[in-house]
């Protein structure tokens, strides 16, 4: 598979992207490797997760992580729960969104999907939704997401959304209708607890949801 090779501007270390992907976003020059991208996903100095993902360290070079690479590289994090996560290649542009349930470091359940025009927070959102629907209203277990915004939005600002009628004091609830079927979904599930996890940080269950998003990058290649 022909790729073409770039420096990365944040550690220095030399990575690899399929010239397939890269055709597709002319217009776009990675700046870092996906090891670099920081706590959420996002490349330093930008202001959302809207670089394809490039070529990580230890997978075959060139080429997209798929969750079989996830689990041959991965170990660490929980091993218990449901682990969601979107991604955008433009932001808007095409994207995808994962979730998985693993239990005792088992697959239960996974999904995945994608969309042709979208953006990053309605991945992430779609991710959270279907991982809530994963569980029984009277389950007890973690929703995990490495997305800030899905979880500030459900733990924090959506009640207070919902009393003033989904209006926030700066204006529109952007993404209105998933915010309104994500919040529904966790009032039904109680005991479901919503908690962010740092991305890309050997966490083998938010890298493998992290993989099922990325699929329609490699679905393409």
């Amino acid at each position: 598979m022909a790729a073409t090779r770039y420096r990365c501007q944040l550690c220095g270390r030399d990575f690899e992207l399929p010239d397939s992907v890269r055709s597709r976003y002319p217009d776009w020059t990675p700046r870092a490797c996906l090891d670099c991208r920081g706590n959420s996903g996002k490349v330093a100095g930008s202001p959302g997760r809207t670089s394809p993902p490039a070529a990580r360290a230890g997978s075959q070079p060139g080429s997209l992580h798929t969750p079989a690479d996830v689990l041959a590289r991965y170990h660490g994090g929980p091993q218990d729960g449901v682990f969601t996560d979107g991604s955008c290649s433009g932001n808007p542009g095409p994207g995808g969104w994962g979730a998985v349930r693993v239990r005792a470091g088992r697959i239960i359940e996974e999904r995945s999907g994608n969309e042709a025009d979208t953006t990053n927070n309605r991945m992430e959102l779609t991710a959270m939704i279907e991982g809530l629907r994963m569980l029984a209203p009277d389950e007890s277990t973690t929703v995990y997401s490495d997305s800030q915004l899905v979880v500030n939005t459900l733990t924090k600002w959506a009640k207070g959304w919902e009393q003033r009628g989904w209006k926030r004091k700066e204006g529109p609830v952007k993404n209105l209708e998933l915010v309104q079927r994500a919040w529904q979904l966790a009032q039904e599930r109680p005991r479901a607890r919503i908690e962010w996890i740092k991305a890309h940080d050997g966490s083998r269950w938010n890298e493998y949801a992290d993989a099922l998003a990325t699929g329609y990058l490699r679905d393409k290649g």
